[in-house]
Order: structure tokens, then sequence, then C-alpha cells
């Protein structure tokens, strides 16, 4: 039985919107562990393959390059198409890729199929942060967000320790096999328990408007102008491009570094590199909701503060990262780091969502991917492995701390002066939309 919008009656219930949150977690969950899954089997593939560690970071990089390219056409299409049918799609295409990367022979096939996940994988984002955004608005928006980035976490951690022990014991091929099949299952399920909401519905509840009209899509010109003509945009995709070139080092390189330097198995280097750092981050990523969405309510740069708190905070552990030659001390430093990122993590969507209205978050958030994983996490795995080659891992990891408080200052400075003026025209141009 459906009401006046023709949402199904099991849509109605008030606690939907958080139902929602837990659908999209399991898709994020598989659309993490299907990137991570190579970092463990690295070993394996380089030993097949007689690979140098910059061939390695070209792999890790194919997979950024596409994702980054491909993500403000992915944001554009979002704004304009269901965001459920974006979602189940990119789930579909992403895990049958997975699958198919098992029939790679050689380096550049790869290369290939790295990149072509990369383009599977680049609508999950736009789509699924613009749906929550219009089941939850400024009160809950984080710590949906928050709640849903843990399971980035989890999904780093079931493909870091699972596909090295599937890779450990019956070969690299069969951990692409087995978490793709995963997500194509997963894809059946959800697909008649995803509904699509209105654009702009919590937006608009938010500010007392009942009388809406139906939020379309801007044009290319229109959106590149909103968002370039917003300061605050830019400063939050500054500070994105730094973190995730952090992230992009640590988890690309850690299993490695675990395995090299301190002579872990396949099995325990990826569960090392990824466990401690993904459950501490999964703990603050919540705290960092609420907390974002409690200051959110007392100063517009709320949540701007709670990223910069983390990226500064965690600036001094990445560096430990690369220097400490105890292997206890790494799991803790790790761990901390993990925290840390957490409290960064939960709103690098929610933050930006403060400045840019509905109709045009797809496409915000296909840009913000495109600076992050392009010119971020598309270059770090190069970049340091180039310097791994010519120095050593540890010291390629350890200086990267110094991009984490370039963010940190980037952050600061949109919160401090831009962000209050750039939320207030969100709020006129949504008033100026009712009928």
């Amino acid at each position: 039985m459906s009401d006046y919008d023709g949402r199904p009656s099991f849509a109605r219930n008030p606690n939907y919107k958080w139902y929602v949150v837990g659908m999209l977690w399991f898709m994020a969950f598989f659309n993490y562990a299907d990137r991570q899954a190579l970092a463990s089997v690295l070993p394996l593939i380089e030993k097949e393959f007689s690979l140098n560690k910059e061939q390695q970071g070209y792999i890790v990089a194919a997979f950024a390059w596409v994702y980054g390219m491909g993500a403000p056409f992915a944001g554009y299409v979002v704004d304009r198409v269901k965001r459920k049918t974006a979602i189940l799609a990119g789930l579909h295409a992403w895990s049958i890729i997975c699958m198919a990367t098992a029939l790679s022979t050689k380096f550049p096939h790869l290369v290939f199929f790295r990149a072509a996940e990369g383009l599977g994988e680049t609508f999950y984002f736009p789509a699924s942060m613009s749906l929550v955004s219009d089941y939850h608005g400024k009160k809950t928006r984080s710590r949906a967000m928050g709640l849903h980035q843990t399971s980035v976490y989890a999904g780093t951690i079931g493909g870091g320790f699972f596909a090295g022990m599937i890779g450990q014991y019956w070969g690299w091929r069969h951990s692409f096999v087995i978490f793709g099949a995963l997500g194509v299952i997963l894809g059946f399920i959800l697909h008649k328990l995803v509904v699509e909401p209105e654009r702009g519905a919590a937006d608009y509840e938010d500010t007392g408007i009942k009388t809406k009209s139906v939020a379309k899509g801007m044009s290319v010109a229109e959106t590149a102008q909103l968002i370039f003509t917003t300061p605050t945009t830019l400063f939050l995709l500054g500070a994105f491009l730094c973190a995730n070139f952090v992230a992009a080092v640590m988890l690309s390189w850690m299993p490695s570094f675990l395995h090299s330097k301190f002579n872990l198995s396949l099995t325990g280097a990826g569960f090392t590199a990824v466990f401690y750092l993904q459950v501490a981050s999964m703990c603050a990523a919540p705290l960092g909701g609420w907390l974002a969405d409690t200051l959110r309510g007392k100063f517009f740069g709320g949540r701007m503060f709670v990223q910069a708190i983390g990226v500064f905070c965690g600036a001094p552990f990445v560096y430990l990262c690369g220097t400490t030659t105890d292997l206890k001390i790494l799991v803790v430093v790790l761990a901390c780091w993990g925290f840390c990122k957490g409290l960064y993590d939960a709103n690098i969507f929610a933050s930006i969502y403060d400045v840019i209205p509905a109709n045009a978050r797809g496409t915000a958030a296909g840009l913000m991917n495109c600076i992050g994983w392009l010119a971020g996490a598309g270059t770090a795995p190069i970049i340091i492995g180039r310097i791994a080659d010519r120095h050593d891992l540890g010291y390629a990891i350890a200086i990267t701390s110094v991009v984490y408080v370039l963010a940190g200052i980037v952050l600061i400075l949109g919160a401090l002066f831009f962000i209050r003026r750039d939320s207030e025209k969100i709020h006129a141009r949504l008033a100026a939309t009712v009928d």
C-alpha cells in the first residue's frame, strides 16, 4: 500500500531515514573492501609479475585516476537521475569488474581492470551522500554520514584481512572473485528496499517552508559558477585533496611496509595495516558526527573545526608511522591516527552540503572526489613509490605528515572567514524557490 507520494508503507516509518543509512552501509562496505583487497595481495602480484614499487604505484593509481576523472560526470548524472538507480547500477558494475580482475595475466591487464573498477565506483558517493542529505537535515546530517562512514572502515578491514588470508591460501585471484560475487548478490537483495526521496526535502523541513517546488538539476555552467564562487567549497576541496593524499599513502603502502620491515605474513600484514586504524576510525566517526552536529548548531563553521582537529592531531601520528621501529608502538600509533582520521572523515560531505543546495550536491560530491582522488590519491602512490625506491618506504610515509598540517590550516581559514556568508547565501537561495 502506498500514500500520496507513491512511497511504500515501510518507507513512511519515521525511522526509515536511518534504515536507508544501514542499507547504504552494506553497499559502501563492498565499495571499500573491493578497493583494499589489492593492497593486501600486492606482494603476491609483485612476485608473479616482477614489478617494482613504481609499477605497483601505477596499478593503485589507475583506480584513482579514473575514479577522479569520472567523478564530475557521475555527479552531474546523479543530479538528474534517481540516486537509487545510480547507486545500484554502480554496485553491480564495480562488482563484476572486480571479479574480472582475476583474469589478468599481464601488468597492463591489472592497470586496465583497476581503472575500470574506478569508473564503476565513482557513482556511489555522489549518489549516496545526496540521497542521505535529503533524509537528514542539519540536526542529524553529520551523525548519519558519520555512521555511514564506519562502513568505509569496516570494508577496508574486511578487504584487507580476508583478501590477504584468501590470497595466502588460495591465490590472489580468488580474493577478487569472492568479493565481487558478494557485491552482486547484495545489489539484488536491496533493489526493492531503497526508496528515492524528494530532492531538498530535509532542507525545506529545516527552514520550515511548507510549499516547495521540485529541485531540478542545474546546468553545468550554473553549477560551476556556484561552486567556484563559493569560497568555502574551494577550501574544503583543498583540504580533501591533502587528506586523501595521506590516506592513499597509508592504505596503499602500509601492508607492504609491514610485510617488508617487520617480516609479517600477508595475512598478518593485511590485518595489522587496517584493523587497528579502521576500528579506531569506526569509533571516532560517530563521535565526530555528533560533535559536528552540536557545534554546527552553535556556529556555522562547527563541522569544519571538527575536521581541522582531526588532521592537526593526526599529523604527528602519521610521522611516527613511518619512523618507529617497534611493531607494538606502530600498532598504537596506527590506532591514534585512525581515531583522528575518523573525526575528519565523518564531515567530508556534511560540511560542503552546508553551502551547496540539494540540486547540485551530486555534482559537488563528484567534484570533491575528482580533486581528492585525481590530484590526491592519484599522485600519492606514484610519488611515494618513487621516493621509496630512492630512499626507503618508512621515510616516504613519514614526510606526508606535512600534508596533513596543510589541510588543517586550510580548514581553519575557511571556517573563520567564509562559511557564515556562504551558508546564509544558500538559505536565501532556498527561500527563493518557494512557489
